[in-house]
């Protein structure tokens, strides 16, 4: 499945941007730019959080905004701003990140509260 989507206005949601975000199950890519184009690619698995904004003018719209916490060294936050159906873009990336990093092994677990900290590194032993 793939999802392209493109930057709008906030005003009635016309896309007379020249931004494009193209959302694959392995890949968010996002190009911008009309004389100078940038492309940005970024792996699913490298995508640790996602959240989802709406204003009030973007709901009037029905727009939103998605941001992508990552991993990546270029972009650490992936803007997907005012696009349409941004409520199944962000489960759908949240979906398919954790389908990556099962994939390629690379879950991340957490360690909170297993010990006292005071006690780690003291070299008294």
């Amino acid at each position: 499945m793939e999802y392209t989507e493109r930057k709008r206005w906030v005003f009635f949601g016309l896309p007379f941007t020249f931004t494009k975000y193209v959302v694959k199950e392995d890949m968010i890519t996002i190009d911008e730019g009309l004389l100078k184009t940038i492309e940005n690619d970024c792996f699913m698995y490298k995508v640790q959080d996602v959240t989802h904004t709406a204003s009030l003018a973007e709901k009037l719209f029905g727009l939103g905004t998605v941001t992508c916490y990552t991993g990546d060294t270029t972009h650490p936050q992936l803007v997907l701003q005012h696009i349409r159906h941004s409520k199944e873009l962000k489960e759908f990336i949240l979906k398919q990140s954790e389908e990556a990093r099962l994939k390629r092994r690379t879950v991340n677990m957490l360690d909170i509260g297993s010990g006292d900290m005071e006690d780690v590194g003291d070299g008294d032993d």
